[in-house]
């Protein structure tokens, strides 16, 4: 059966995402939340949601823990290598804000410094009830996104630097 129009396709991602997760540095609590979600008990597999292990088969990147100088890269090249439509989920204070790591030297704070993110899912650690929604959440925003109904509600500092700029030369 062909998938000339890619609705197989989008169908797919949006009932079955498969999932990267990432750590970039932290106490492991977020991780060990995650895991509890592959547990029987959550069994998050029977949603057909999946954990890859490569970013060239994912449709959502989890990212747990802050954001330091030497992951940033690492960090950085896992998006990029992610196919769009994608969405990223942070998952517990450090990879929001930077947590009790916010402070240190070598830490930067949270994983939207170096990409953007969707969906923040906040704790320390989160429960794995947290944690499903807000795969959902992020399913939501990706259904958006394929179906061209996604409006992007912030602007970056670049963009509003191009607008001022062509409003003065308007004027």
């Amino acid at each position: 059966m062909p998938d000339e129009d890619g609705a197989l396709t989008k169908l797919s991602r949006l009932k079955s995402p498969w999932i990267l997760h990432y750590d970039c540095s932290s106490c492991n609590g977020c991780d060990i939340e995650i895991l509890a979600c592959l547990t029987p008990y959550y069994d998050i597999e029977r949603f057909g949601i999946l954990n890859k292990g490569n970013p060239k088969h994912a449709d959502v990147l989890m990212v747990t823990g802050s954001v330091n100088h030497r992951n940033k890269v690492v960090l950085k090249n896992l998006y990029d290598q992610i196919p769009p439509p994608k969405v990223v989920i942070v998952v517990g204070a450090c990879g929001s804000t930077g947590g009790v790591f916010h402070n240190c030297y070598n830490v930067l704070g949270g994983v939207d410094k170096v990409i953007p993110v969707d969906v923040y899912v906040p704790g320390c650690p989160p429960k794995p009830e947290a944690i499903i929604d807000g795969v959902v959440k992020a399913l939501e925003k990706l259904k958006a996104i394929q179906e061209g109904k996604w409006v992007e509600k912030k602007k970056g500092k670049e963009e509003k630097k191009k607008e001022k700029e062509e409003k003065k030369e308007e004027e």
